[in-house]
């Protein structure tokens, strides 16, 4: 399922900084590092929640299989970001590599640990607990109350906000992915990205069309158009 690429015969020792968190009086805690394909599952569903991730490079998606077969994702984690923090002893969502991935692990427990004798680390995880709750009522919203055109919108927003570099949006999942992301089917989502070219909110690059050049974040930003 993994390779692991750490070449110490120990895990070696970093402080809680080096996984994205920062505090003074951070002990020295133990992190390793996965290489996953893509494709590949980092987790599943009603696993033992025992590691909590960072994504070093590439790109995870956080799904649940429906009783009729059908995908949601949940969640996109980028490089930098968090995930498997969960609040009970066992994961709620199946994660799988987009991309080919490299993730850093730290055990639960010894995170948990810190945190109890570390305000800034406790308070850094507090922070992240509050943003995934953020996120998970802001698909909520999306999910229920926004057209086809409006969801997909916002999405590329959202991606603008946490991948756009030099000035193009790099998106690292399908097509597929982004439907089962914003409870849409593929060809609504290909309408919609087709719509928002032709009235010149973004372009393309590459045959693939996964880099985007964001012509009109305002036009983007205010959109109110029925799909």
């Amino acid at each position: 399922m993994f390779v692991r690429i750490t070449t110490d015969p120990l895990p070696r020792a970093n402080s809680l900084h080096d996984f994205g968190m920062t505090s003074a009086s951070n002990p020295m805690v133990s992190l390793i590092e996965f290489a996953y394909k893509k494709g590949k599952e980092v987790y599943g569903e009603k696993e033992p929640a025992e590691y909590v991730y960072q994504v070093k490079s590439g790109a995870v998606r956080s799904h649940k299989l429906l009783s009729d077969g059908r995908r949601q994702i949940g969640a996109f984690h980028l490089a930098g970001d968090i995930f498997g923090l969960e609040n009970g002893d066992e994961h709620r969502f199946t994660a799988e590599a987009i991309v080919d991935t490299t993730v850093r692990l730290i055990r639960r427990q010894s995170l948990e640990m810190v945190a109890e004798s570390d305000a800034i680390v406790a308070r850094n995880l507090l922070s992240m607990t509050t943003t995934n709750l953020q996120h998970a009522e802001d698909h909520m919203l999306l999910l229920g109350r926004k057209t086809s055109l409006e969801r997909v919108a916002a999405f590329l927003l959202e991606m603008d906000k946490r991948l756009t570099a030099a000035g193009i949006l790099a998106l690292p999942m399908s097509r597929r992915d982004i439907a089962d992301y914003l409870g849409l089917t593929l060809e609504t989502v290909s309408r919609a990205l087709s719509r928002l070219h032709e009235v010149k909110v973004l372009g393309f690059i590459g045959n693939t069309q996964r880099q985007i050049v964001l012509l009109d974040r305002q036009q983007l930003a205010n959109l109110d158009l029925q799909a």
